[in-house]
């Protein structure tokens, strides 16, 4: 069962090496790159299916016992999320066959994207608090050379906001890996929750929850430490940014879910209280910061944002309701994303700009494109029977039964600008005609066609309305996930052979 875990790790790498090893030929980095993701796809889709068969998975590197060796364990939330993120990598590595300029594939877009789903595959599956760390450190590094792939001004800029914020966060997160191994002397996650939950100072341990929460929340582009992702996003080549905007917040996420359901459940109501503030404040921050932007990219960097706030308010919840429907939503959350960053970056091809002041027309041109980017708009903003819908009905019904009411409203008020922020997308960019003055944008029939990035985008978009028509299985599924984060025994047992 060791190789199932490993998987998701190794390969990616050994992926990024034979693609370093092909160097010279672009042709052959795109086979490589296409071949490592589904290889990784295969193995998740085993590792998804022994945890749902079997329950909790859990390996000891080097046959060191638990909490002394580095454990490797995989639970349904992990299972699913790696299963996910091969996925949306198999998605990136095609759509970036005929997105992805030239300049980037040139200086190392192909290892680094795979250098990059090893961080996320690392962070996902592992069981001990500094390899967090060390998983989060490997995503900075290989995000910012794809942030920064391509060189010029624009993108170095944005590569340069997005780095230092989330060093400050990696640095924050190591400093409260080494105060909470002060207070408690292991690192083993599992080992941590029973060994926090006798804490004899519990105010202490309340502390460091905090500071871990605000790393997690840089990580995460939780309010007020969001203001590097518009400030990034819209930057790099198309396929980093769409393997941007479905994956690295999310790790950010899981952390806090990780770590506020295992480990810190001693002061949970503080701890709950400030995530619910912050959750219905990015809510309402990000959804407004989308409807005052020009740029498509940002509009849908600000839409990330105000998600993140909606998946992290069902987790403030702390009930298994709330749970079911942040789990639910950040399912949709990743896919939809995905979709919208694809569109996002075809129209910026097909007009030579992201300006929803200088583009429009691409109905009568881009059929295809429309309806895709429409069906993926609606999603987000939680229209039935789209993949937005369900999560919104059970983060409501569990805020409900919380008697959270401000939360519910936030939830509601998010969800109807949210589907205005995106209207005056479409409107702007496909229905209203084509600027006359315009300058350097190609239009009619000399205008550059989808390609192979039809592929992935159709199929990314179809998966939102599969998850909504079809949404009993990835409820029931989320469900199960979150029963075992609320109870998390099986995972301990599981790693340290006794219960907690």
């Amino acid at each position: 069962m060791a190789w199932l875990l490993v998987w998701p790790i190794a390969v990616p790498v050994l992926t990024a090496a034979l693609c370093l090893m092909v160097w010279r030929s672009a042709a052959a980095q795109r086979w490589v790159s296409i071949t490592g993701v589904l290889v990784l796809l295969g193995g998740a889709l085993a590792l998804f299916d022994a945890v749902l068969t079997r329950g909790v998975v859990s390996s000891q590197m080097g046959a060191w016992p638990a909490p002394y060796g580095i454990t490797l364990v995989a639970d349904t939330l992990s299972a699913a999320l790696v299963l996910i993120t091969a996925l949306i990598g198999l998605g990136v590595a095609v759509y970036a066959q005929s997105e992805l300029d030239a300049a980037s594939e040139r200086t190392g877009f192909h290892p680094m994207f795979h250098a990059l789903l090893t961080g996320v595959g690392g962070a996902f599956l592992t069981g001990d608090i500094f390899n967090l760390y060390v998983w989060f450190e490997v995503m900075v590094i290989a995000s910012f050379g794809l942030a920064a792939l391509g060189g010029g001004r624009r993108r170095v800029d944005g590569a340069m906001k997005y780095v230092v914020l989330n060093l400050v966060a990696t640095a924050t997160l190591l400093a409260a890996i080494a105060l909470l191994y002060g207070l408690t002397g292991t690192l083993n996650m599992a080992d941590l929750s029973r060994v926090v939950a006798d804490h004899p100072d519990p105010g202490k341990i309340t502390v460091v929850a905090t500071l871990f929460l605000a790393a997690f929340a840089m990580k995460a582009a939780l309010f007020p430490l969001a203001f590097w992702l518009p400030a990034s996003y819209h930057t790099p080549s198309a396929p980093a940014a769409t393997i941007f905007a479905g994956l690295l917040t999310k790790v950010g996420v899981y952390g806090v879910i990780r770590t506020f359901t295992l480990i810190f459940t001693v002061g949970e109501a503080f701890t709950s209280t400030v995530l619910m503030v912050l959750a219905i404040v990015t809510m309402l921050t990000g959804v407004l910061g989308a409807i005052a932007q020009r740029e498509v990219r940002r509009v849908l960097a600000f839409n990330l944002i105000s998600g993140i706030g909606v998946i992290l308010a069902g987790v403030a919840l702390n009930t298994q309701a709330g749970l079911t429907g942040a789990l639910v939503y950040t399912v949709h959350h990743i896919v939809v994303m995905a979709a919208l960053f694809m569109a996002a970056g075809v129209i910026e091809r097909v007009r030579a700009t992201g300006d929803l002041h200088r583009i429009g027309g691409l109905y009568a041109e881009r059929p295809a494109l429309a309806v895709l980017f429409f069906i993926a708009a609606m999603a987000l903003g939680g229209m039935p029977p789209l993949s937005g819908f369900w999560p919104k009905v059970l983060l409501i019904r569990a805020g409900l039964d919380a008697e959270a009411h401000i939360l519910v409203a936030a939830v509601l008020v998010t969800g109807l600008l949210t589907l205005y922020a995106m209207a005056r997308v479409w409107l702007l960019a496909f229905w209203r005609p084509q600027p006359a003055d315009a300058p350097g944008v190609p239009s009619g029939d000399r205008a550059p066609a989808m390609g192979r990035s039809a592929v992935p985008l159709a199929v990314v978009t179809a998966a939102t309305l599969v998850i909504g028509v079809a949404a009993q299985p990835v409820v029931r599924i989320a469900d199960s996930s979150a029963a075992e984060l609320m109870s998390p025994t099986d995972y301990v047992v599981t790693v340290l052979g006794h219960p907690k």
